[in-house]
């Protein structure tokens, strides 16, 4: 099978999104990406549609790497290879040549996550030399009515409590800086920032976790992406009636081993 490799910026939106879809069919969590899904992503995770790769067989598109670039860090965000193309090579060439762009943008550390079930995929990242670095849980958590001793501030306000903690590239201080709808609110024992959508969305915490949950739960609905399993807010979702619904591995490839 002869495969050609082209910038992801060879496509357009609308075919990029068709073949997005297209790659995660029968995946285990396949979805289906619109247009204006896409380009939302595109945005606030810093795709750089040059960097990213599409691959071509006889000239239709049959798999693609997305990769986001932020000065010396990079992330992959979907990578994946329509069923007819699979298991024949398509997914490593994706992601060598991705780990090649990066490189020649300066960036020195890439960042993926991965469903703990795939593990065709955890193993092609292994030999690509990613190593493990924490499994991450997305939680959701109905929301509830009642008081609670938070209040809102300005983000920035709460941001000037939250420091010094790795997050996910989703909930980084890049892609909150993309956002337009960030909230903040504090607590005597911490601060989160937060956004309200169709549901409300923990973005970055640092404190007591308990209070920060029963407050945020008062907006509605809740849902945290890649907390760290071992967070303290994953004990105090447990015990509120919350549930994991995906569990990752977060990985780290250093480009400069």
């Amino acid at each position: 099978m002869s495969i050609e490799l082209r910038p992801s910026s060879s496509l357009s939106l609308s075919e990029r999104a068709q073949l997005f879809t297209a790659a995660y069919e029968g995946y285990l969590m396949p979805f289906q990406i619109e247009e204006k899904a896409l380009e939302w992503m595109q945005e606030k995770f810093d795709f750089d549609l040059d960097a990213s790769r599409i691959a071509y067989r006889d000239g239709e598109p049959v798999g693609l790497a997305n990769l986001a670039v932020r000065e010396r860090d990079g992330w992959i965000g979907g990578v994946g290879v329509v069923a007819s193309a699979r298991r024949g090579g398509v997914g490593e060439a994706l992601m060598r040549a991705v780990h090649e762009e990066a490189r020649a943008r300066g960036v020195e550390r890439v960042w993926l996550e991965v469903i703990v079930e795939n593990t065709g995929a955890l193993a092609l990242y292994e030999k690509l030399g990613y190593e493990h670095m924490q499994d991450v849980e997305v939680w959701t958590l109905p929301g509830s009515e009642g008081a609670h001793e938070g209040r809102e501030v300005p983000p920035g306000e709460a941001k000037a409590q939250l420091a010094g903690r790795h997050e996910p590239w989703q909930r980084a201080d890049g892609t909150l800086a993309n956002y337009d709808d960030v909230r903040g609110l504090v607590t005597d024992s911490g601060a989160m920032l937060f956004c309200v959508r169709s549901s409300v969305q923990l973005q970055q915490y640092a404190g007591e976790a308990e209070p920060l949950i029963r407050a945020l739960r008062t907006f509605g609905d809740v849902y945290i992406l890649n907390l760290p399993a071992d967070d303290p807010a994953a004990q105090v979702l447990r015990e509120l009636g919350g549930s994991v619904t995906v569990r990752q591995h977060e990985m780290l490839l250093d480009l400069q081993d």
